[in-house]
């Protein structure tokens, strides 16, 4: 693909591959321990389907997790990591096509978070791999997108971010000027105002020019 940009900063979790491949496995000993204790507020299925999608920290705030629930639910991802098979989506194959700066950052326990990369085989796509742990430090992905750009002498304009979520990686993108793509492999947004919209990387090329013209979804 031909690409304008001179760099592209990639999500992980439901960007290069779907959690809930793997989420059931591996946050089982965690959906236990909320489960038994009944210090939550709210259904149990939309905290499960949440841990796979936000940081721990946000769910445990948004169902008003007792305070023992988030200690010992840190303790447990905190050592956690992944050793089976992940694969990435089938269309992530079409990024390596890129021919610009590309990097990854990603927000979560360091631990497990290298463990998916290496698990995933996708280390070497990238020039740089960044985890954002909020338990580890105050740095948010807005701050490793500043550096990034500082690092490499790029601006703004320069630099595309790819990610699923909008309160994440596409609104510290958009906070900081740089263009943002929302990547919804299973189609299941609807056009929302202000933001672009993929479905499968080989709908990239527009904005990798930097001439896109609005709301790109699945045909």
């Amino acid at each position: 693909m031909t690409a304008k940009k001179k760099a592209i900063i990639f999500d992980l979790d439901n960007t290069i591959y779907p959690v809930h491949a793997i989420g059931d496995k591996l946050f089982a000993d965690l959906f236990a321990i909320i489960e038994q204790s009944g210090a939550y507020q709210g259904e149990m299925a939309e905290i499960k389907d949440a841990i796979q999608r936000k940081p721990f920290q946000v769910v445990a705030t948004k169902f008003r997790f007792g305070d023992t629930l988030i200690e010992e639910g840190l303790a447990i991802l905190s050592q956690l990591e992944y050793d089976g098979v992940i694969e990435p989506f089938d269309d992530y194959q079409l990024t390596k096509r890129i021919d610009c700066l590309k990097f990854l950052v990603t927000t979560g326990f360091n631990r497990l978070q290298e463990s998916k990369i290496n698990q995933l085989r996708i280390r070497d796509d990238f020039d740089a791999c960044y985890v954002v742990d909020p338990s580890a430090s105050t740095h948010t992905k807005k701050d490793i997108f500043q550096k990034i750009a500082a690092d490499h002498g790029l601006q703004p304009a320069d630099i595309l971010v790819i990610g699923d979520d909008i309160h994440s990686e596409i609104q510290a993108a958009k906070e900081l000027g740089i263009d943002a793509v929302v990547y919804d492999h299973y189609d299941t947004l609807s056009a929302m105002d202000g933001y672009d919209i993929i479905s499968h990387y080989g709908q990239l090329e527009p904005f990798l020019r930097g001439n896109s013209d609005g709301l790109h979804v699945k045909q």
